[in-house]
């Protein structure tokens, strides 16, 4: 395909701008999004197994939530059913907080049946580890709110914007020599020329993956504007999102059909689905409403792990529902896709596993593209490298690998001090930020080459520390650590031992780069003169 030389310029100038601006918060967005597709082994992974209680048979749920109903006040208020899950108590709810919130400070009671169907109970401050993962993901560690939402949304909403541009006009620049290099590696030519073949390589094979992601995230983080342009301009007066009128006929807490009548009513609604979590929420008003979470390995789930269906606690009567939505406006059926999508909860395991590498994929690309571009300058001004390129340097490094170094110090750093601490998510958080921080200033200080030999080692061994930590756990008990209790939890420290990998393979690299590459390059640190040689040349 011949494309004319002046339009393959404008946008190679496109592609090369929008991603430089965006790439460095979209690294981390990509890098936490896809550690997201395990928040619940991370969750698992970061808590004592002593601290979830053992499940009871699906017969017993109904004497065990009559006994804490007739104990606890606040569980009056609601209460979840966590059903076949190793990883979750039997029965809990909150003492402080809520889960609509982020809060560092959550009380959470878990309540289970002794063998003699006596109530157990206990009352912990949750690890949020893997909630704040997702926060990071979704907001790129941005502070601060906008209205009633977090102003990183905001920006990595931006930032997708840019990303669209850039997926749009990097594949219109590559059409030319797409059929003969799509698949070329061509280390023989150049590092540079096999960084830039990888790059093409990666972004085009996963080109409708990232497709899906930018536009959902621009969705996600414009969803309110979009909303009222759609109220003003198309629906007027009607609701965009249809909302059944409360039920306001006055139930008491005996009112409240068992457990296994749920159940079966939820296998009338739903057969292929098996039901993950039962939530009962404002059950002492008439905004009563019971959330089920599904779960269906086959099926096409619309949030981050289930599907959802929505009923009166008290009547069963179906409020809304994700699974079927067939009797939606096509506003509401759109979005439920689009969420889809994003969360990449469809395809079981498997799918998951996609969209992990897929998002890793994503992180390599910005990271990748920042290199190239810098690399370009570098033959392009045939000089000492100009004080924007060193600061962009710096910024790629000390942002995106600081931020990955920063996680694995906090994840690592977490287990050790839970036991010694009163409230681990403080600790999670400021060592994130203090890591960070820290590792941002390094680079800016010593220049990029010198900061990339000291943060991915550092992001190799906090990793390698992981299945190390699981193992000194085994050996010495009374430390306070804990062992993998499931495949989920060992899991969690197998990926990390091959992210340790890929960090001491990506440090060599880097090593080789900085010591035996083109010394006018930001990536190179130069080699001191000898004093001989500087005296002889000052005479």
């Amino acid at each position: 395909m011949k494309v004319r030389s002046d339009v393959l310029r404008v946008y190679q100038s496109i592609h090369i701008w929008t991603g430089i601006i965006a790439g460095v918060v979209l690294f981390i967005g990509f890098y936490a999004g896809s550690l997201t597709m395990f928040k619940g082994a991370i969750d698992a992974w970061s808590m004592p197994p002593a601290l979830t209680l053992p499940q009871v048979p699906t017969e017993k749920l109904d004497d065990l939530v009559a006994q804490v109903l007739a104990q606890d006040d606040k569980a009056k208020i609601g209460f979840s059913l966590h059903l076949n899950d190793e990883h979750q108590s039997p029965m809990t709810w909150y003492q402080q907080g809520s889960e609509r919130e982020l809060s560092m400070s959550h009380q959470l009671w878990h309540a289970s049946l002794d063998e003699r169907g006596q109530l157990v109970t206990q009352l912990s401050t949750p690890s949020e580890l893997a909630e704040l993962i997702d926060q990071l993901h979704r907001t790129a560690g941005i502070a601060g709110e906008v209205g009633h939402d977090q102003a990183g949304v905001y920006v990595l909403g931006i930032a997708a914007v840019l990303y669209f541009l850039a997926l749009v006009s990097g594949v219109i620049f590559l059409l030319p020599t797409l059929t003969k290099s799509f698949f070329a590696l061509r280390k023989d030519k150049g590092e540079s020329r096999f960084w830039l073949d990888a790059h093409n390589l990666v972004g085009i094979t996963s080109l409708p993956f990232h497709l899906v992601i930018c536009v959902t995230v621009i969705v996600f983080a414009f969803h309110d504007q979009l909303y009222d342009g759609l109220k003003h301009m198309v629906y007027g007066e009607k609701p965009l999102f249809a909302q059944s009128a409360p039920d306001r006929t006055p139930y008491t807490l005996a009112d409240l059909p068992k457990i296994t009548t749920v159940l079966t009513k939820v296998q009338e609604l739903a057969p292929d689905y098996q039901v993950h979590e039962m939530t009962f929420m404002n059950l002492d008003n008439p905004r009563a409403t019971l959330r089920l979470g599904l779960y269906n390995p086959n099926g096409f789930m619309r949030g981050p792990v289930t599907d959802y269906l929505y009923l009166h606690p008290y009547s069963l009567k179906v409020s809304n529902s994700t699974i079927d939505q067939s009797d939606k406006g096509i506003w509401a059926r759109t979005v439920a896709v689009f969420f889809g999508l994003h969360f990449g909860s469809y395809g079981g395991d498997l799918g998951r596993w996609v969209y992990f590498f897929l998002g890793l994929s994503g992180a390599f690309l910005f990271y990748s593209g920042n290199l190239l571009w810098l690399e370009k300058r570098r033959k392009k001004l045939a000089t000492e490298q100009t004080r924007a390129c060193r600061l962009m340097a710096s910024a790629t490094v000390g942002i995106c690998l600081g931020s990955v170094a920063a996680l694995a110090v906090s994840m690592l750093l977490g287990k050790w001090l839970y036991v010694h601490v009163g409230n681990i998510n403080h600790v999670y958080l400021w060592l994130y930020y203090l890591v960070f921080g820290l590792l941002v200033a390094f680079a800016f200080w010593r220049g990029a080459a010198k900061a990339a030999l000291v943060i991915l080692p550092l992001c190799a061994l906090a990793t390698l520390a992981m299945p190390i930590t699981s193992l000194v756990a085994v050996i010495a008990p009374s430390l306070g650590l804990w062992a993998p209790y499931s495949a989920a939890t060992l899991g969690v420290d197998l990926a990390a031992l091959a992210f340790s990998g890929m960090f001491f393979y990506g440090y060599k690299l880097t090593r080789h780069r900085v010591f035996n590459g083109p010394q006018d390059s930001v990536w190179a640190i130069p080699a001191k003169v000898p004093v001989a040689e500087l005296t002889q040349q000052t005479s």
